[in-house]
C-alpha cells in the first residue's frame, strides 16, 4: 500500500523537490484529467495541468488540513482552468447556437459511449459552454458561483448550460447515427 498524499506535504512545504515530485507522480493523472475537461485540446490540459501544481506548490503554506489533500489540489487545478479561460476566451470567436435539440438521448446509447469519445466531445464545446458545462455538470457548482467566478450573469450562466447540454445531446445523437463511436456489444 502506498503512503498516504499527507506524507509528502512537510516536504512540499520545505519545497523539497523529492516531496514535490512523489505528490505530482501520485496526483497527476487525475488531475489532467480534470485539465482534459477544459482544455480544448491535449497541450492545453498539460498546460493547464502544469500552472496548476506551480500553484499548489507556491500556496502549500495555506493548505490547513481541513478535507483531503487531493480535494485541495483539484480545486487550485479548476480555478487554473477558469483563469486560463478567461486569459484565452478574448482570443477565441464565440460561437452562438440558436437552436435547442430536445430528444434524449437513451440509456444505452450512453453506456455505449467510448470514454475518450465523450471527453473529445466536451473538448469540442466553445469555450464559454465547455467552461460552464464542467463547473455545473461535474464539479458541482451552482449557476449564482460560476456567474461570479466567470464575472457573468447567472442567466448567461443558465442558458450557456443549456445550449452546452443541447449541443452535446445533438452532436452525440449524429454520431450516434453513423455508429462509427460505440464500442462493439457482444
Amino acid at each position: 500500500m502506498s503512503e498516504p498524499l499527507e506524507a509528502h506535504l512537510e516536504g512540499c512545504r520545505r519545497f523539497e523537490a523529492r516531496a514535490q515530485k512523489a505528490l505530482y507522480e501520485r496526483l497527476a493523472p487525475k488531475m489532467l484529467a480534470v485539465c482534459a475537461r477544459y482544455a480544448r485540446s491535449t497541450p492545453d490540459a498539460e498546460d493547464i495541468l502544469q500552472d496548476g501544481f506551480i500553484k499548489v506548490f507556491q500556496k502549500i503554506e495555506d493548505y490547513s488540513g481541513k478535507g483531503s489533500l487531493e480535494g485541495w489540489v483539484r480545486s487550485i487545478i479548476v480555478r487554473t482552468a477558469i483563469d486560463y479561460y478567461r486569459k484565452t476566451k478574448k482570443q477565441e470567436k464565440e460561437v452562438d447556437i440558436d437552436e435547442q435539440f430536445t430528444d434524449e438521448l437513451s440509456e444505452e446509447m450512453v453506456d455505449q459511449l467510448n470514454v475518450d469519445y465523450l471527453l473529445s466531445v466536451i473538448q469540442s464545446l466553445p469555450s464559454g459552454y465547455r467552461m460552464i458545462f464542467n463547473l455545473f455538470a461535474i464539479e458541482g457548482y451552482t449557476h449564482k458561483e460560476i456567474a461570479k467566478q466567470l464575472g457573468i450573469n447567472e442567466s448567461t450562466s443558465r442558458s450557456q448550460y443549456t445550449r452546452a447540454r443541447a449541443l452535446l445531446k445533438k452532436r452525440i445523437s449524429e454520431d450516434h447515427q453513423h455508429k462509427s463511436i460505440f464500442r462493439d456489444v457482444i
